[in-house]
């Protein structure tokens, strides 16, 4: 059963021309950095720090990534970022990333963000406020 999700933020990044590969289009690498990009984006806009100093922060424990179309310089990239029913640390994020101007899926993700203790490196309970957003 496929869980349910909720958009929770889009990201615009412009494609650099050091992104592509010796093939001429994105590298498979870094359409996890356009995700991780969407993700930080979206965690420093709840008011959570992306620091390794804050104590307790969100970290990726699982990513996947089914690229459908290659992405060629010049473009931007929308990521559209969706989040679903949080655990008691951690919760689902998926991702939808296209071209701007083009209707067409490029690729899809998905990542699990497991909240950590950075002095430990054991997980902690999601904060009140990302839970109650989500």
């Amino acid at each position: 059963m496929e869980q349910e999700r909720k958009l929770v933020h889009t990201a615009r990044i412009p494609v650099r021309w050091g992104d592509m590969d010796y093939y001429g289009h994105v590298n498979n690498t870094v359409y996890f950095r356009y995700c991780e990009q969407a993700r930080v984006e979206w965690i420093e806009q709840l008011g959570f720090g992306v620091d390794p100093n804050c104590g307790a922060g969100p970290v990726v424990i699982n990513a996947s990534c089914t690229f459908l179309l290659p992405v060629n310089y010049p473009a931007t990239v929308i990521v559209k970022m969706y989040a679903g029913q949080p655990g008691r640390s951690s919760a689902m994020t998926w991702y939808e990333l296209f071209v701007e101007g083009d209707e067409r899926l490029y690729a899809e993700g998905a990542s699990k963000v497991v909240w950590m203790d950075m002095g430990t490196g054991k997980s902690v309970p999601l904060p009140d406020g990302l839970r109650a957003l989500l």
